[in-house]
Parts: structure tokens; sequence; C-alpha cells
């Protein structure tokens, strides 16, 4: 990796600044900004700088738009090796500053949502992520179950990792208001051959659990290029035991003959301080997950390339909860009336008590494209993406424990033909080619989402029965038209401007929910939005540069969010009638390079009407809500340089202050006004991340990272002041280590250990405990 070298740089290098800066942040892994070029980001040679802004060569180029004064960071292959233990594809963006993924354990499926800024892990919809231009942002829905698909990656194929801040491009959706990321995965020029074997183990201590849980995973890829066809295969099984994510409890007292008298129970503050005692643990995933992925490649010329990508993954996954209660002979006690310290309560069955499932799930993903890279007066492209629920089905038992062990009744949960397709025509127009004043992106979007969720219950064995009566069954379909068009004007001479809009056409229909005792079908809905792009960029010195973008963006709602869905133990009351939510987010940004590295300062600004949440009204049944208006200013500083202090040692980091509170809401939790002055739920006033990586040899690497992540609510009204307990969301500061050892050119070993300090915090649910993994690793 070549950064811009200058050959006049002011007298900073040495600088009490950049030693502070240094000092401040103590940090980590170089992150890349590779925002704008007036070259090829392929050509080869010396990179050049224009407007203040670097670029860097070799590897796969950026896919996106670097042209735009925009904030965006990146990551290569090479810095992911040697510093970050990544077992899953999203551990490789855990620290870009102002992101958070809330993965709970290896192999997280349906909970590891991103969040940014000015948008909390709530809110899955407000950022986009694509894999080579393939989307794996999940828009069925927005919340927690509704993650990137972040298996269709592995984080061997991954080549490098882009992010862009905030909405400023139109060409994306309004979905991108909080960030857009993108993996590039491997195309080889040359044959190749990759495997590596990873061993994680994590201690797990918490209330009466005393556990240890592991986790295994193989990865293998091959590939080659032989004249115009290249093609890549990856394939990968994760074998995952989490550690226990939910936690039966009960506060309230029930009287009953016959109540048995138990032990085992354990007293704690609830997230609302209330006393509660917790019962034994569920939501303890076994789960198998096999990826492949297949990549063909044909270049129909030296600027012309067709490339197609089908993605398999794979999931069986198995719930079973353990508990704590003992009844006076020592035998288990999972359902019915108890007596604790001399008082009555009752286990409930459902989403306070113990509950069994077992999940199966395959899912295709396509991908087809034919673009051209000519960096001269025309370049286009046709893409075209598919991503099917094969087959997605979740048993889930509902006969009392310790019979549900061996079956009984049960519900079925069939999602079955629901998934997304998008189809996208893109061209670049440079007037004068590529030393012209002008660079014009226009296209053409269409996406479309269809959601079908079926519960029947079963009434002979939930494990193994097929579908009986009709428990409900809902779904619907989404679809939305966009145009788009930017011009990026180099005016005058260190000046350079974007103006652009998206134009976005937007329809609901098919909507239903039925059940065994009603039908309703919902209007069709449609709706025009005009979102508004701009940008200025001036170059203050040859190592500054100052840049202001502002850009409007409309999420519109998700389907699950018109038509409500059950899923598992969890109710969504929906509303057909929801408003998109209508965001203005503006940031201004300087960026100087201060000889010992990268330095970026960015002030940001939000405001979102009608904001959409999904917002918990029992602790088993949410209602999608919009609120009025909440209002995010912050400020963002980020820093990365090379051999700082003494050579070999890398340093980066970043520091994010968010004051993100509801100012406007006719609705409420409790009582009129009780969310007005409110911090935004799930958005952490602060937040770091730090790494330092250091060459010790040629073979021996290691890195220290660092993550802190400050107090924050999972409630619109703020009513949880306890983060420390189960529902609740702590703050956290973890520390993270990794040492990779070259053995020979084709041989790697790495040994590492997250959360090194064994830090106890929680989003919900308990986030992983000391782990220690070893990895193997051949390349050729």
């Amino acid at each position: 990796m070549t950064l811009t070298a200058h050959p006049t740089q002011p007298s900073l290098r040495h600088s009490p600044i950049a030693l502070a800066v240094a000092v401040v942040f103590s940090l980590a892994t170089p992150f890349v900004r590779a925002e704008d070029s007036t070259s090829s980001p392929d050509e080869i040679g010396s990179p050049v700088k224009s407007l203040g802004i670097i670029t860097i060569t070799g590897g796969q180029p950026t896919s996106l738009p670097t042209h735009i004064p925009a904030t965006m960071e990146h990551i290569t292959r090479e810095q992911i090796e040697t510093t970050i233990n990544a077992t899953d594809s999203e551990d490789v963006i855990k620290y870009f500053p102002s992101l958070l993924v809330r993965k709970r354990y290896i192999g997280d499926y349906n909970h590891a949502v991103l969040s940014s800024r000015a948008s909390g892990t709530g809110n899955s919809a407000r950022s986009a992520v694509y894999a080579d231009g393939v989307l794996l942002s999940n828009y069925l829905g927005n919340g927690a179950q509704y993650a990137p698909r972040w298996g269709l990656v592995t984080p061997e194929e991954i080549e490098r990792a882009d992010v862009m801040y905030g909405p400023f491009s139109a060409a994306y959706p309004g979905n991108s208001v909080g960030a857009v990321i993108d993996y590039v995965t491997r195309m080889p020029t040359r044959f190749e051959a990759h495997g590596k074997v990873t061993f994680v183990s994590q201690p797990f201590d918490l209330y009466n659990t005393h556990e240890t849980y592991n986790a295994k995973q193989v990865s293998a890829s091959i590939g080659d290029k032989k004249g115009d066809w290249s093609w890549f295969i990856n394939v990968n099984r994760t074998d995952s035991h989490g550690q226990p994510l939910t936690f039966p409890w009960t506060t309230g007292k029930a009287g009953g003959a016959g109540t048995t008298v138990v032990t085992g129970a354990v007293l704690v503050n609830d997230k609302s301080n209330t006393p509660t005692y917790i019962l034994g643990t569920g939501t303890e995933y076994q789960s198998v997950q096999d990826h492949a992925k297949i990549k063909l490649a044909y270049d129909f010329s030296p600027t012309v390339r067709a490339t197609y990508t089908l993605g398999l993954w794979d999931n069986t996954s198995e719930n079973r909860p353990k508990t704590y209660l003992r009844d006076a002979l020592g035998n288990p006690v999972y359902s019915g009336d108890i007596r604790i310290n001399g008082a009555n309560y009752r286990i409930d069955q459902g989403g306070l008590g113990f509950t069994l499932s077992n999940e199966k799930l395959s899912h295709i993903m396509h991908g087809l494209s034919v673009k051209t890279n000519t960096q001269s007066t025309w370049d286009w492209e046709v893409a075209a993406s598919l991503y099917d629920y094969n087959k997605d089905q979740l048993r889930t038992a509902t006969v009392a424990l310790p019979a549900a062990f061996n079956g009984g009744a049960g519900t079925i949960t069939d999602q079955n033909g629901t998934g997304w397709n998008n189809i996208a025509l893109k061209a670049t127009w440079r007037p004068q080619g590529p030393k012209g004043e002008h660079i014009i992106d226009f296209g053409f979007q269409r996406e479309n989402y269809k959601l079908r969720i079926l519960k029947s219950n079963i009434t002979g064995n939930w494990m193994t029965d097929g579908a009986g009566t009709l428990n409900t069954d809902v779904g619907g379909k989404t679809y939305q038209n966009s145009l788009y068009g930017q011009d990026t004007w180099t005016f005058a001479p260190g000046w350079k401007t974007v103006l652009g809009a998206r134009l976005e056409q937007w329809n609901a229909s098919g909507g239903f929910t039925r059940t065994a005792a009603s039908s309703v079908a919902y209007d069709n809905r449609s709706e025009s939005h005009l979102s508004p792009k701009a940008a200025l960029a001036y170059q203050l010195t040859e190592a500054s540069t100052l840049k202001f973008s502002t850009g409007r963006a409309v999420r519109m709602p998700t389907v699950n969010e018109l038509y409500g869905a059950t899923s598992g133990l969890l109710t969504v009351v929906n509303d057909p009638t929801l408003k998109p939510e209508k965001s203005w987010t503006s940031e201004l940004t300087l960026e100087t390079d201060i000889g010992s590295g990268l330095l970026r300062a960015t002030l940001f600004y939000e405001t979102v009407k009608d904001s959409l949440y999904s917002e918990r009204i029992s602790p088993t049944v949410t209602r999608i809500v919009n609120v009025g208006k909440i209002r995010t200013p912050g400020m963002e500083l980020a820093y990365q340089g090379n051999d700082i202090l003494l050579r070999g040692l890398d340093l980066s980091g970043s520091l994010t202050y968010s004051d993100s509170r509801i100012i406007e809401n006719a609705g409420y939790v409790t009582v009129p006004g009780d969310t007005i002055g409110k911090y935004q739920p799930r958005v952490p006033v602060w937040r770091a991340v730090a790494l330092a990586s250091y060459r010790f040899s040629e073979q021996l690497t290691g890195s220290l990272g660092w993550r802190y992540k400050g107090r924050q609510y999972t409630t619109l009204n703020n009513s949880d002041p306890n983060g420390y307990a189960y529902q609740g969301d702590s703050h956290f500061k973890v520390v993270d280590l990794r040492m990779r050892y070259q053995i020979v050119k084709q041989w790697s070993a790495a040994f590492g250990i997250d959360n090194l300090t064994n830090y106890k915090y929680w989003a919900f649910h308990p986030y992983p405990q000391r782990a220690y993994s070893a990895e193997l690793k051949f390349d050729y």
C-alpha cells in the first residue's frame, strides 16, 4: 500500500501536534481514505493527489464514487490479516470510525445489526451493505432480526472493505443515510489457493452459568485466470456454540396449591432497577453454517468485463434452554408454580419462560454485471442481483418443558418465497475526457422486496411434523424505481463541487394479515420523493482540504413494518399507514496531512422527521411507530499514520461525539411528553476505537486494539437506567490482541484474544466475554 508523497511537506512531521495526536488516540490500523483521484484506481505508478485527497495503488479498486468529496474509510486484505481477529465479515469493520456491529457470537446470523453516527442498532434499514455491488442489507424489515446477510461473505475472500459515511451520493437509496459499506472480494490474476483453520474458545461466567463455549471454522478457496476467463471459489464451514443470550425471568407473584419449592434462582435488578429473579438461560445457539461462493469473470476487451456471482448459505441451528431451578430432590424445574424464598411465582410459557427452537435456513444469492473501466469519455454498467429465501423454517415448541425435549405441540414459521431482487443501469460521462472539468453520473435502479411469513400450528411433534392449522400468515410487496444524476465539477483550480438529485417512486402492494379468525387486506400505497445532494471541496494548502457535503434521504417503510409479523416469540404490531422517515444530513470536514499521518476532523448534523422505530410495549410485543423529529449534532476525529515514532509502528483511531435527542413527538410511551428531550435509543454520546500494530520482524506482527462505547438507552423515554442487566444496554471498554507469525512463505499462524480484560457488557443480550482464538493459514 502506498500513500501520496509530497515533494514539500509542512514542518509538522515531528511537531508537538503530531505527537499529541498519536498519544491521545494511542491507536491503530492504517485505514486509508481513497476519496478522489484524477487517475484510474487500477493505474500502476505513482499515486496522484487532487484536492488534498489520498489515493492508493495496488489491489482491487473500490466501487464507491471516489470523486465525491464525502468521508470514506478503507481497509485492505493485508491489514485484516495482520491486525484483526476476523471470524465473520462484519469483524473487519469494527475499528472504523463511528461504526458498531452488534455481534453477539461467532456466526450471529439474525441480530448482528450495524449502527453509525446518528443511527442505532435498532435501525438496520438506515445503512447499506454490499458485496461486489450485490446488496447484503435486508430491507424486508428494520431491526435486529433483519441484519445484513454477513454470512454470504467470508473474511478470507475480502480484498478490501470500503465505507462511505452519509447520504451524499445520489447513486444510493435513502437507506444509505448512515453509511454505505462495500466488500470487494478476490478475483485472481494467476493461480492461487488458500486454506484456513480457526478455533475459538470463550469461558463464560454469568449468573449461574459457568461454561466454556467453542467455535470451529474451516475455510478454503481456489482461483485462476486463463486468457479472458477468471474464476474464484470459496467454501467455509462454521460450527459455533454461542453463550446464552436470553434469560427467563419473573417478577410477578402467583399463588396456587402444589407450588414447588425451588433453589437456584438469581436475584438481580433489571434494566429499570426492579428486583427480578433470573430462572435460567435461553437462546443458546448451536449453529452450523456452510458457505459457498463461485465467481466467474470474462473480459470481452481490456476495458469491458462481465462477472457472475453465485452465493450459497446454509444454516442449521438449535436453541436449548437450561434451568437454574432445582426442587427438593435436585430435579430440574422448567414450568409451573414455584416458591422462591417463601414467595410464590409462576414460570410463564412464551417470551418470559423456557422455550426450544430449531432453525433450518438455505439462502441463495445471484449477481450479474457487465461494466466498462476506461476512465475516458464514457463508462457504463448493467448490474442485477437476486437474494432468495430458498428455505427458511423456524420450529418452536409450545408445550411446557421438560416434555418439549421429546416432542409435543409447537409451531413452524416458514418464509419460503421471501427475498429481493435489484437491477441497476449506470453511466459516467466525462465530456472533456479524463482530464476534464466535469464527471457526470446518472442511472436508473429498481428494487423489489417480497415478504411472506406463514406460521402454522403443530399438534404432534414440533421437531419433525409438518405444518398443521393456520396460526398467522402475513406478507406483502414493495418496489422502488429511482432515477439519479450528479455532476462533479472542478470549476476552478483548487475547487470542486457536486450537485445531484435522486427521484424515487415507491409502491407497496398485496399486504395482508391472516389468522384463524380473521383476514385483512391492506390498500396499496404509492409515493414519490426527491432527494437533492450537494458538496463543495476546497484545497486550503498542499496538505489540507476543506469539504462540505449535504443531502436529503428518504427511507421508506419496509414490508415488515407495514404489515407486521409474528417471528418466534416476539409479536410485531404493524401499521400500514406508517410515514417514510425523511433526513437531512450535513458534514463539514477538514483533512490534513501532518507528515506523521493523516488527521481528519468532521462536524456533522442530522435531522430526521418521522423516524421509524420499533418500541417494545411489553416483554413479548413491539409496535412500529413514527417519532416526530430527532436532531443529532456531533463531531468525529480520526487519525491514521504509518511508522509513527519508530519504524514499524502504525497507529490510527477515532473519537465520536453525538448528542442525538428527540425534540418533537406527538406519541409517548407512558404519559404525553415523556420522550421529548430524551436520547435517541442505542446512539451513545461518546464512542472511540483505537488500534496499534507493530512489525517486530519480517515474520512477526502484533496488534493491540481498543473499543469504547458510552452509555445508551433502549427505550424512547429512556426509562432503563441500568445498562448492566438483561435487556439493558451498557457502555463498554474492550481490549483486543492479535499476534501473527509467517512460518514460511506459504504458511502462517495467528493467536488472538478478544475482550482481553474480560469486560462484561450488554446490548439487550450479553456480549461475548474473553475469547481465545488460534488459526493456521495456507496461501499459495
